[in-house]
């Protein structure tokens, strides 16, 4: 197992490498000037020289990306060009709000996910398996931008039951998990829960209806094991599929949640990245995708490695 870990993190070196180029590569391809928002209409030749010059744009871009890796790798992902603030500071607080609120969301979708597809899984072909296939279905096909609106208008605007934006009532800051916060909460983790549910209810559905027609199970039942100790056994084989999906959906969540958190104003990375592409703001953009990308490499190692614990018959050499 230690081998197994050593080789995929030395695997992963290059992969954040690749990242980090393709990152750097992409934002600076991109039209528009990154000094664009800090530069007044009238600034002259001279107060645009010096800018480059500190921000490092008078170098080549050779030169650029290798000083913004070297620095990385020190931990200094550079200064917000917008708010002149430390990057990595405001990437690590919108981290953890993302992640406060993905983990929420994951949790929903895949404790529902899990409980449509078994429910599907066991009674396949009846209206019961119909009826969690079509919310499924659902789950995945609606918008979640568009979602996120209808819950706030009828939730918040109509019924006046939970706040439509923020991350707290005094922003995200000072959080507890007290209701004063965790209603701020609601409304984009359901949200952001309805793709996961969906997926991993099709794929717990498609899992509990194969293993219940193997020979195994059949055996199980003719030497009169009860329902419960079947159902241990299909959890058992389908746990570490099931798990495999949650992880790819969890970080799916933590870098696919632009709309949601700026629908609902939640200070978390997707917001920080849509500010930060309509500001040009270069550093803060290499440095917030450079972080998801290094937790989603993270993540799905640990998949792997839970994986491995749920199901020895998965070997990892």
């Amino acid at each position: 197992m230690f081998s197994y870990l050593l080789r995929r993190v030395c695997q992963a070196i290059p992969i954040m490498v690749g990242v980090a180029f393709l990152c750097f590569v992409l934002v600076h391809l991109a039209p528009g000037d990154p000094l664009v928002s800090i530069l007044p209409p009238d600034a002259s030749a001279e107060l645009q020289a010096q800018l480059r010059v500190l921000y490092g744009f008078n170098r080549s871009l050779p030169e650029q990306f290798g000083l913004w890796v070297w620095r990385a790798l020190h931990g200094d992902l550079g200064v917000s060009i917008a708010s002149n603030r430390a990057v990595a500071g405001e990437v690590l607080n919108a981290v953890g709000n993302t992640l406060r609120l993905a983990f929420v969301a994951t949790a929903i979708g895949f404790v529902l996910g899990c409980l449509f597809g078994f429910v599907a899984g066991y009674f396949r072909g009846s209206w019961i398996d119909r009826a969690a296939s079509t919310l499924s279905v659902l789950g995945v096909s609606v918008p979640h931008y568009w979602l996120g609106m209808v819950l706030v208008i009828v939730f918040s605007s109509q019924l006046m039951w939970l706040p439509a934006t923020g991350a707290g009532p005094d922003g995200s800051q000072d959080w507890a998990w007290d209701w004063a916060h965790l209603q701020f909460l609601v409304l984009p983790a359901l949200t952001m829960s309805v793709i996961p549910m969906g997926i991993i209810a099709r794929t717990v559905r498609a899992l509990v209806a194969e293993i219940l027609v193997q020979e195994f199970i059949v055996g199980l039942r003719a030497k009169g094991l009860t329902h419960f100790g079947v159902f241990r056994h299909v959890v058992k084989n389908a746990a570490p599929t099931a798990l495999a999906v949650m992880g790819l959906q969890l970080g799916y969540l933590l870098g696919g949640s632009i709309l949601i958190e700026t629908v609902f104003s939640w200070p978390g990375t997707g917001f920080l990245l849509n500010a930060a592409i309509f500001q040009r703001d270069l550093p803060l953009l290499q440095g917030t995708i450079l972080v998801l990308a290094l937790f989603f490499v993270l993540l799905n190692l640990l998949v792997d490695v839970l994986q491995t614990l749920l199901d020895p018959r998965i070997a990892r050499a």
